[in-house]
Parts: C-alpha cells; structure tokens; sequence
C-alpha cells in the first residue's frame, strides 16, 4: 500500500489570487427544466459518489476478479478522478450555465484565461486529473487512469500541476486538500498496479463508476445519497445472474446432447479456451449456451457475450439466446427483461449514466452490451477490449470474467485474426472462458489461437481444450453420423445460372442465391424481380445496407420462410433469396438449391451448408442437393485476376480466389463433413507456384504484413486510447459513417423541438433539451431513432453538414469530436421515388445519385 503523498503536507495556497473554496467547486450543473439549470453536485460529493459506486461494483463482484484486479486501494482510484475539476476554467465554465450562481463565486472566476481551450487535446478537467496526481505521487498509473476516465488519455505536453492555466499553487492545494479528504473518507491507499492489463480493468471501473455516479439517481445536491448507491447499481444492471441450478441439456433445449455437443460441453468446464470445429447445421451454438450455463452456474463466469462476425447474424441468433435464458434464468431474476445487446431493449431501460446517455458515445447498444451480464452482439466490440480506442478499457472491464462464445471464426481476415489471437491471450488473463465455433478452421489459424503448434492432419469434426491450468491443449475427435452429400457444378455462365434458379423455384424450390458485394446482389435482384413478374414465385433481398428497422422486417420474413418452422410457408410457392455474406454466417435457413458466386473455400464451404440443414423438411419432387458456383476460367484469371472475377477481386484476395479454384477443381460431389479438413488445407497449403501466382501470393503476404502491422499498433499495452470510430476491427481501406434517413424535419425554435417523419410515416417530436427528470423520455426517443439508421461507405454517404447544423439531434446521437477526427452522423431525406436530398434541400451528395428502397436498400450510382 501507498502512504500519504508528501505533497499534501507542503502544499500551501499564497494568499494571492485565492481559488474557491474546496466545498464551493461544482462537479455538475443540475436542469431544472429544458432551458433553465441550477447547481448541481460538489466535486467531494461526486468523488465520493463515485467512489462508493465502485466499492459496490467491487463487492458484487467475483473473487476471482476481486483478488486478482480489484485490490484494496481500487475504490480511492475510481473517486479521486475527478481531482481536476477543481481548477479556474471547469468552474468558470460551470458557474457561467447556472442560476442563483454565488457572487463572490463568480467576481472569484471572473479573470479567468480560457485560452488553454483552444487546444482540445489537453484533456479538460482530465487532463488537470493526471497531473494533480502525478505531483501528489499517486504513481504515474493511478494518475493515468484519472487522465483518461472520459476514453482519451490527454496530450499534456510539459504542463505541471501548478501551470498557471490550471490555477497555479492555490488551486493545486486544493486538490491536494481534495485528496486528502478521500482518503480519509474510503479509508484507502493507492495500490500497486502490477501491470497494463490490471490498469485497463481499473481505468474500465473508474468510467463506470463515474458514469452511475452522474446518473439521474444522484442529481439532486438536496437528497442525500449514501442510502442510493445499491439502487443505482441495480438500475444501471449490473445485477448478478441467478440461474435455475441442474437443468439437463433436453430441459433447455427440447432433445438430447448429440455426442459432439456433450464432447465440449464435458471439455469446457472450466475458464480457459476451447475451440469446437464441426460441421455446420450440427449445433454448435446450443453446445456452447450449454456449456457457458454450467460455467456461469458453477461460479466460474459471472455471464456470457455471444460474438458473431455480422450484425444481421446478431440480430438472428439474440433469439435463441433469448429463448435460452428464459429456461435457465429464475423467475425472479431481473436479468429476465431482454438484457442482450439487441435491437433497443438494454438502451430504452437501463441508466448508466453520463457518457452513457443518449447522445454521447456510449449510449449505443453495440458497446454498451458488454456490460450486461448476457449479451449477443458483433466481434468487433470484444475485439475492442484489447484495442487503443476510446474507452476501450471499459471493454475489458465489462467482458472480464464472462464466457466470451466466439463465432464464425473462420471468417476474418489477417488484419482481425491478428487482434483476435491478441484478444483470446487477454480473454485468459481476465479469467474468461472462451469458446471458439468454426465449421472452417484452418490447422494454421487452429494453431494461433490457442498458442500452441497444432497439426494440420487432425481429425475432423475436433474439439481442442486448453484449460487455464494445462500446458498443452487435449485435442477430442467426437463421433459423427454422415451429413449431406452435395453435387456441384461450376459454371461460366451466369445466365445458365439464372435459367436454373428460376426453374429450380417454378418447381417449388426454395433457392438461395449469394453475390460477394451488395451492389451485385441487388442487381441480381432486381432482375431476377423482373424475370419472375407474373410468375408464382417469390423474390426477396437481405445485406447489411438497410435501416435497421426494415432489415429486421425482411430477416423476420426470410429467416422465417427459410428455417425449421417454415415448412408451411415452404409449400406455399417457389422462392428465390439473394443475399452476401450475411446469409453464410449463423443463420438457421434451410435452402433446396444454391447459387454462388465462387469465393474462398471457408466462405463456400459455409454457403453450401445452408443446403438441406433440416431432414424433416418435405423437398419438391425432382429437388437435388445441389449447389451451383459461379466461377472463372483459371488460365484467364491467372493473368488478368480483375478482369475474370470483377468485384470479387475487391472483396477476397486474387491468390486465394485462384488457389480456391484449383482446390476445387474437378470436385463433383462434396461429402459433409469429410471433405471439408482435405479441401481447406489443399487451398492454403504451401506448394509450388507459376510465376504468375507467385507474384499474387507476394502481393497477398505483402498486404498481410501490412494489416499485421497495423493490426498490432492498435492493440493497446496501455491507456493511450484514440477514438473508436478511427479504429477498425475489420481492416478496410474504406471509412464508414452512420446515416440517419428521414421523410422529412420541421424545426419549431419557438418551442425547442423538431418534428421529424420517419420512413414508416410515423411522426417523433423531438425536444431540444431535457430536464433531469426526462432521461427516460430521452433514452427511449434516441432509441427509436436509432432504427433509422445504416452505415454506409463515406465516400458514397451524404455530403458531412457542419457540426452546429445537427445541434437538434446532439440529445440524441453522438454527433462525434472533430478535433479528434471522429466521423459525424449524417442525415438525409428520402425523397420521392427515394431519391436522397438534403435536410435544407439540394442534392444529398456532388459525386454520387443516392437513393434509399425498403426492397433494395441503400444505393449509389456515379453521377
């Protein structure tokens, strides 16, 4: 343990240019209605809230996590984090906003030099936070983890705790004064921090904390708040799960463990990491639910986070999750109530406070999931927990201790495979239990994420365990019953393809047909929608390029048609669904016939296993198992890759479409499981090359190096965070930025408010300011908003407004910090015929025709 720093001994304010007293400086301004505020809470009263919110985290949880990250000392880090607001500018600023402000307060701020503001990267009263610490010997750590509470870790340059912008020696007395009280009040020293991991977690509970802390709970200065901080934990959700103990594998799911499923769900009975290679429609996602249950229930994992690679695949399995935690979770238990990162249940009902509320930039469901004790959402958010982004600590945090089911593995490039195999070491020492689902793993890949050298000639289906106390992973090869033998036929000819398509679905079929980028999928639609004109046949169209509210209407209506409670709809008539790559990952859909653009074997292999998944359906008469691939001539693609496979070159790597091509070479039939192990590794084994291929190979290992390197400046071995939105987890020379899309927006300055149509002509009355007492209100609008919303290419997205021109809807989004290079929201109107224009009129881009269809989605069109 610490002792008192020296330096609250000596320091002395002069009796010049006196700062305000201690027990006068604000820490927050309090509304009273939409315009008016009035003093909130002091700084003391705030640290100490905020430190209290932290014991109480600490104390819910685990010992596990308790003793290894949370030692004695860790309540005093979370309160003094706010130190800093004890300086000239902060109380300037706050006393300038408020009502009834003290007189001899303000005469006290009145000179005060605001120019250190003109440089944003100092960090603010955070800023202030990291260098009063560092001069009261708080240990450079400590003092990091206050510098960078808001996601940032400041740019001080050579600014000391007594600089003059910071209000010199008298207000840094103050903050040693400040101090002192702390630690009389936890009764705590600062502890020793023993590494960057421990002060991620750290830094992740002083956020945290200080977000509950300035929550609508602890508003009122006149309410005491001692006998509140239980409560403002509970409200903020982190309540500890209480599951139904002893339940067997048929109670929660309705039919027996197959022995594959029981072989990891026997492995994985303790933290460590546990990868579950299998064939796809065998159930590896009821395997790990299982297995994460037993964990959780035994006291080994205090939740679980179910990372899939897309946010449509989240979107579709948060229902089995669901479904899931509804048979396990008690009936008491509040963790009932939809507590998974979907759609806007966890955002609309829960208060976090601060930097969580809506309109900052953790109010998002994405992020804020991890913090829920049962969460389905995308890899990114676990990747970031091991990344330089803002907050990326309080990632780590949140996912610590819990069963992190990773899924569709197979699936990232070597720039999110880099970070991946980073993450899953992080995941170890936080004391998680990892599961890893692939149908497709390489021996390679197999072999980076568990850290140890396996051999590409293992048994397939696999399970690899490596638990925290083994040194060497137990490799288990389950038995398995044959699946599906299906013929393949690749073709040149896209209009053989699309002949068959059609008669496949006159016939009744259920067709599924897969391009490799959004723009060709719709094209395909909209033709294959003309062909079908006056025929008995259905047509629909999923990517990721809708508002999320019309891609959840079409996955409810495709997902449905084509999964295991469709045999009705199956009936009914022939149907033809194109889709990308959302359609290859984690979606329980059933199709009779397939058609594919030809891409890598992993990805193929997992299109393919959409074909007959289900042996109860009934399958028109003539149905084959089939699976056509749209491929290219080699010898052309060999020497002019861009040409024979078009934008498919831009999606996946020429070397490894091409190599994918001499894999699959002559391959009539593909029995599943068996063939899958011999046709990865026959695509991404070394052999020898032509010169040709060896040049794309060179271009392939050279681009790889590349996204390794940049991959690995992103993980973060310390607090110096950069913002999310400049931090990608899939590596794309391609920015992306979030649009909302609008029928139309009124603005009443009179009343504050806007009214805006939405696409479904419902109408919102959107007020510009809330008073404390309407944060719910607030929540629950940006929520609805937030199903308007898509993310598009910046290059292809509406031309940026200036930053005060979407000041109505700052209570709403996180608008992003210029100075920090954060990308901002963008708005648009769709207009008739869902042209794009401009919420002041005019054309929505200079470069680009853009236009928004609820059948089609987002699209854009070189002018």
């Amino acid at each position: 343990m610490r002792h008192y720093p020296k330096s609250l001994k000596n320091a002395e304010a002069p009796a010049e240019h006196p700062p305000l007293p201690l027990e006068s400086c604000l820490a927050k301004s309090r509304k009273i209605d939409a315009l008016r505020s009035v003093a909130g809470r002091t700084v003391l009263d705030h640290c100490r809230i905020a430190g209290e919110v932290a014991r109480e985290l600490i104390a819910r949880s685990p010992a596990y996590l308790r003793e290894p990250f949370f030692p004695g000392g860790s309540t005093l880090v979370a309160a003094c984090h706010d130190l800093g607001k004890v300086s000239p500018t902060f109380q300037q600023k706050i006393y300038a906003k408020i009502e009834n402000a003290d007189a001899s307060s303000l005469e006290a701020l009145r000179n005060v030099d605001h120019s250190i503001d003109e440089n944003k990267s100092w960090g603010g009263h955070a800023g202030v936070s990291q260098c009063a610490l560092e001069a009261l010997e708080a240990g450079k750590t400590v003092a990091s983890i206050a510098g960078c509470h808001h996601g940032y870790a400041p740019n001080l340059g050579a600014r000391s705790a007594d600089a003059e912008s910071f209000g010199g020696a008298a207000w840094q007395a103050e903050r040693a004064r400040l101090l002192a009280l702390l630690m009389e009040a936890t009764g705590e020293r600062f502890p020793e921090i023993r590494d960057p991991l421990h002060a991620r977690v750290l830094a992740g509970l002083t956020s945290v904390a200080d977000w509950i802390g300035s929550g609508a709970t602890f508003d009122d200065p006149a309410v005491p708040w001692q006998s509140r901080i239980a409560s403002a934990v509970d409200a903020a959700g982190f309540t500890p799960p209480r599951l139904a103990p002893g339940l067997s594998f048929r109670e929660i799911f309705g039919f027996e463990a197959r022995p594959i499923q029981r072989g990891l769900i026997e492995a994985a009975c303790h933290p460590g990491v546990y990868i579950l290679e299998a064939p796809m429609g065998i159930g590896k996602t009821e395997a790990a639910l299982y297995a994460a249950y037993a964990v959780v229930s035994s006291g080994n994992a205090r939740g679980i986070y179910f990372a899939l690679p897309t946010q449509l695949t989240s979107n579709r399995i948060h229902e089995r999750v669901e479904r899931f935690l509804d048979k396990v979770l008690e009936p008491g238990s509040s963790n009932r109530n939809a507590l998974l990162v979907h759609g806007n249940a966890w955002l609309r009902e829960f208060d976090l406070g601060a930097d969580a509320a809506p309109g900052c930039s953790w109010f998002s469901s994405a992020k804020r999931g991890l913090l829920a004790p049962f969460a389905v959402g995308t890899i990114d958010q676990a990747l970031m927990a091991s990344m330089n982004v803002k907050h990326g600590f309080v990632r780590a945090f949140g996912i610590a201790g819990k069963v992190v089911i990773l899924d569709e593995v197979h699936s990232y490039d070597a720039y999110t495979g880099t970070i991946l195999d980073r993450l899953v070491g992080e995941l170890r020492r936080l004391r998680c239990t990892v599961i890893i689902l692939s149908a497709t793993l390489t021996g390679e890949r197999r072999s980076a994420l568990l850290g140890a050298e396996r051999s590409a000639e293992a048994p397939y289906p696999l399970i690899s365990a490596l638990a925290d106390e083994a040194l060497e992973p137990v490799e288990i090869a389950p038995k398995t019953t044959p699946g599906n033998r299906v013929a393949i036929r690749q073709t040149l000819d896209i209009d053989e393809a699309l002949d068959e398509a059609l008669d496949r679905a006159d016939s009744g079929q259920q067709v599924l047909w897969i391009e490799n980028t959004v723009s060709e999928a719709q094209e395909m639609f909209k033709l294959l929608a003309a062909r079908t004109d006056g025929m008995a046949i259905e047509c629909g169209l999923l990517h990721s390029r809708f508002i999320h509210r019309d891609r959840e209407v079409l996955e409810n209506i495709w997902v449905t048609r084509y999964g295991a409670d469709g045999a009705a709809a199956r009936r009914e008539r022939g149907r033809i669904l194109v889709g990308t790559q959302v359609l290859e990952q984690s979606l329980d859909i059933d199709a009779d016939f397939l058609v594919t653009r030809l891409c890598p074997t992993d990805m193929l292999l997992q299109r393919i296993g959409r074909l007959w998944r289900h042996s109860f359906h009934q399958r028109p008469a003539g149905a084959r198992c089939e699976a056509w691939i749209v491929s290219a001539e080699f010898e052309a693609a060999e020497q002019n890759p861009g040409e024979a496979f078009g934008k498919s070159a831009k999606v996946y790597s020429p070397y490894v479409l091409l190599r994918t091509l001499q894999a699959w070479a002559g391959v009539e039939t593909l029995s599943l499981p068996g063939d899958i192990r011999s046709l990865l590794e026959r695509t991404y084994e070394a052999r020898p090359e032509s010169e040709a291929m060896a040049k794309l190979k060179a271009e392939l290992q050279k681009h790889k190096a590349k996204l390794e390197s940049f991959a690995l400046q992103s993980v973060s071995l310390d607090l110096l965070e950069k913002p999310d939105t400049n931090v990608a987890t899939r590596y794309s020379d391609i920015d992306s930025v979030e649009l909302l899309l609008l029928q139309s927006v009124s603005h009443n300055h009179a009343a504050h408010e806007t009214t805006v149509t939405l696409l479904d002509g419902k109408t919102l009355t959107l007020p510009h300011d809330f008073a404390a007492g309407k944060k719910r209100e607030q929540r629950q609008l940006a929520a609805r908003l937030a199903t308007q919303t898509l993310q598009v290419a910046d290059y292809a997205a509406p031309t940026a407004p200036g930053r005060n021109t979407l000041s109505w809807l700052k209570p709403y989004f996180y608008l992003g910090d210029p100075s920090k290079s954060e990308s901002l929201l963008r708005v648009a109107i769709v207009g008739e015929g869902g042209q794009l224009k401009l919420p002041g009129g005019g054309a929505a881009s200079g470069d680009y025709e853009l236009s928004y269809n609820p059948r089609l989605g987002y699209q854009y069109e070189k002018r």
